[in-house]
């Protein structure tokens, strides 16, 4: 394990950030068929089960180091499908992460992710007076044939109606989520969709090209031929339209793929692409500490089981040697349109990054797919098209 430390930044900004608390809800409705996260069908005992070993958990993780010494400045609840979760239990769920662990109080981003016809107003305007302060909708779209052909079990009036009684409900930070490059999508359907989202005028977007991934269903009826996916001509020209669009609209893209008002960028999120500390609960959450990174088994029967044998759910373990944690978060920390601050780097690593990338660096600048403007490396306009290129030959 490196013992470099992570330098936290001030929070006097609402763009910095710290380590963070992440809780993975698996339950859904049903499965998307694009989808490869870890994820199982609700049932009233599963959740009821589920809810105790969490706070077992919880008890169990809060006198273990690192996190009894560190203090958190952000909570995230994701999965899965959270707000399946009857909200008295999300709200003593909450209420005990507080209990068990420092938390930042009045500047801490306490996030939930939510998904339409899964939650009505009086249920939202709990969460908000539990102290949930930032909602993510997953909208992924806004056309009802589309959601079909990916699985997913809501409607386009559904989606709006979930944004419109989050409102009513007092949330005043919200991200929405989009898809593009769907089954038979075009590019003048995709301009409908974000110019229907940015009406709403939500503080945050995030917009993700659909990748397919090896075993889900969708993969294997694209497989089969039984769906299409727009072409990549097609894909690049919807990346056009969301730029044009973002260009006139009060958002700045941050990160490749999201794109915040002043002030509302995801700090959680942040953490993880400035590759710091965070804690994972839950099946399948993943922790990080300092060039350790370690996940829980992506199996519910076996969290179940932890209040049995409380250290007996980790997974995978990966711990990274000071050059290769180096590299990770120099890779991870160029997806924010920002950049990476060199200075800064070597004050955290010790390691000078021109001299350690050498001609790779000057290679990648040469093609105009990196820049350096003083100390600060960021990817070009062409460069975030070709992101995957340029991490590859840093990673």
């Amino acid at each position: 394990m490196s013992s470099a430390k992570a330098h936290w930044p001030d929070l006097t900004s609402m763009d910095k950030t710290g380590p963070g608390v992440y809780l993975h809800v698996p339950f859904c409705l049903s499965k998307c068929s694009y989808c490869s996260f870890y994820s199982c069908t609700a049932t009233d005992t599963g959740i009821r089960q589920y809810h105790a070993a969490v706070l077992k958990r919880l008890n169990t993780l809060r006198h273990h180091a690192p996190w009894k010494s560190l203090t958190f400045t952000t909570i995230f609840f994701g999965g899965g499908t959270p707000s399946i979760l009857p909200v008295p239990l999300l709200a003593e769920l909450l209420a005990r992460i507080k209990e068990s662990f420092s938390i930042t109080s009045d500047q801490a981003e306490i996030s939930i992710e939510v998904n339409p016809a899964t939650i009505d107003q009086e249920g939202l305007g709990k969460l908000r007076h539990a102290g949930f302060n930032r909602l993510s909708i997953g909208f992924q779209s806004l056309d009802d044939q589309q959601l079909k052909r990916i699985g997913r079990p809501h409607s386009a009036n559904d989606a709006l109606e979930t944004y419109v009684a989050a409102r009513k409900a007092g949330f005043s930070n919200i991200s929405i989520d989009l898809m593009y490059g769907l089954p038979d999508q075009t590019p003048e359907q995709w301009k409908k969709i974000l110019g229907q989202t940015m009406e709403l005028k939500p503080e945050h977007i995030s917009m993700y090209e659909l990748t397919l991934e090896p075993g889900t269903p969708l993969a294997s009826a694209v497989d089969r031929g039984e769906i299409s996916l727009p072409d990549e001509d097609a894909v690049m020209e919807m990346m056009e339209i969301t730029r044009e669009t973002i260009s006139h609209s009060p958002f700045k893209r941050y990160e490749i793929s999201n794109y915040a008002r002043p002030g509302f960028r995801c700090r959680h999120n942040l953490n993880y692409w400035n590759n710091g500390s965070y804690l994972g609960i839950g099946p399948g959450a993943v922790s990080a500490f300092e060039g350790k990174r370690w996940s829980t088994r992506e199996d519910l029967a076996q969290f179940l089981d932890a209040t049995k044998t409380p250290l007996s759910i980790e997974g995978e373990e990966e711990v990274l040697n000071h050059e290769a944690y180096f590299r990770e978060t120099v890779v991870i920390g160029l997806r924010l349109t920002d950049g990476i601050d060199l200075k800064k780097l070597h004050d955290r690593f010790s390691i000078d990054p021109m001299t350690y990338y050498d001609k790779t660096l000057t290679h990648l600048i040469a093609q105009k797919l990196l820049k350096l403007e003083g100390w600060n490396l960021s990817l070009t306009k062409h460069g975030l098209a070709l992101a995957n290129t340029v991490m590859a030959e840093l990673v």
